[in-house]
């Protein structure tokens, strides 16, 4: 039975440590059954134990151990490495924000803790990062690089591309697409990562995979209406991903009446500070994310697909507290933990870290158009998408 650690910032009600840690300890839905991973929890880090904290009372009920630091979590209080996986959950938490308005949680510094461990006791185990590498991108190709130095398996991301698509699609391996946006909702940081990076499992399977990103921006307010305008983003594509949301608002709330919201000239309305987020890649694709908050609650997907045309889908966001989507997420990482491969790349994240990053420098300069070469990343996709089906 794989021996699992786990390293996080917090442990409470709806932590992603809390979603993540108790699908391993107590099972989760799978296929329509209920599934027990045959891996065990043996010890455990918390960096924060604010009310409602929930380490301890775990640990008591299911027979692990807390322990002061990393290094003895990762060694179960002994000498050398004494477990098969870590999860490393650094979600949530009392951290600051820098002058970008990104949390500085300290991913890294936790993750480099580790490979100290693994490079002083001479083996190394799978590790899953949740959510974004680092607010940095540097820190962050640090952390990609390091795994493949030290040969151990690397998932790293969102649960967006893993979860339930509605509908059903699956871009075509090697197609050609010619422009992609997405549309999502919450606030920048946490929420325009998931967005990015639900865009970039579908376009990374595009003809040459994916090969870097040129430059980025960042705009806000009314400039984001004046872009559709100039053709900066599509409206066709636009009015693609809205149709596959479930959660309009607008007259669908007022009197029940469906609507095109593209076409009627409410977004504006409803929308009070929208952002755009540019995206150039080294292959001459341009994508967009949309950020309109007040206009939906779920996160879609439209592209324009050479010889097929508009393909588009909502990325299902089930409701607390199960999100289920996080079982999605979970059946990944104990494949990995089973395997010892990651079922798709870690690049993908490091990418979508150093967009994030980025279009956020863009927005504090103004909404400059910024060149990133540094983000010279590619990677080819898996020829299986594994998002959630069953």
């Amino acid at each position: 039975m794989k021996r699992i650690a786990v390293v996080g910032s917090i442990y409470r009600y709806l932590s992603h440590v809390q979603h993540i840690a108790d699908r391993f300890l107590v099972g989760y839905p799978s296929g329509g059954v209920w599934h027990r991973p045959d891996m065990k929890v043996v010890s455990l880090y918390i960096d924060q134990k604010p009310e409602g904290d929930l380490s301890e009372k775990r640990a008591s009920e299911f027979g692990f151990k807390v322990y002061p630091s990393i290094a003895e979590a990762l060694r179960c209080g002994g000498n050398s490495l004494a477990v098969d996986a870590v999860l490393l959950i650094v979600e949530h938490g009392n951290y600051p924000r820098n002058e970008k308005g990104q949390v500085l949680y300290p991913r890294h510094e936790f993750f480099r803790q580790c490979v100290e461990v693994f490079e002083k006791d001479g083996r190394a185990v799978p590790v899953y990062n949740d959510k974004h590498l680092s607010w940095n991108f540097e820190k962050a190709k640090w952390m990609v690089d390091a795994a493949k130095r030290l040969k151990f398996p690397l998932l790293a991301g969102s649960s967006l591309p893993v979860t339930w698509r509605l509908p059903d699609i699956e871009l075509p391996y090697n197609c050609e697409i010619e422009d992609a946006l997405m549309v999502g909702v919450g606030g920048s940081d946490p929420m325009d990562y998931h967005a990015l990076e639900a865009m970039q499992c579908m376009i990374e399977r595009r003809k040459g995979g994916e090969t870097g990103v040129r430059s980025v921006q960042m705009i806000e307010g009314d400039a984001v209406w004046k872009a559709g305008e100039e053709g900066r983003w599509s409206k066709d594509l636009l009015r693609s991903a809205l149709s596959r949301s479930d959660t309009l608002e607008g007259y669908t709330v007022e009197d029940g009446r469906t609507q095109d919201l593209v076409g009627n000239a409410q977004l504006p309305k409803l929308v009070k500070n929208p952002s755009a987020y540019f995206i150039e890649h080294n292959d001459g694709l341009k994508t967009t994310l949309l950020m309109l908050n007040g206009a939906l609650r779920d996160f879609n997907f439209a592209a324009q697909v050479r010889g097929i045309g508009l393909q588009s889908c909502q990325f299902l966001l089930t409701p607390v507290p199960n999100v289920t989507y996080s079982a999605c997420l979970v059946s990944k990482i104990e494949e990995m933990f089973a395997t010892g491969r990651a079922p798709y790349p870690a690049e993908r994240t490091l990418i979508v870290s150093g967009m994030l990053e980025s279009c956020l420098t863009s927005r504090v300069q103004g909404g400059q158009h910024l060149e990133t070469p540094h983000l010279a990343v590619r990677y080819k996709a898996p020829k299986q998408s594994h998002h959630a089906r069953g």
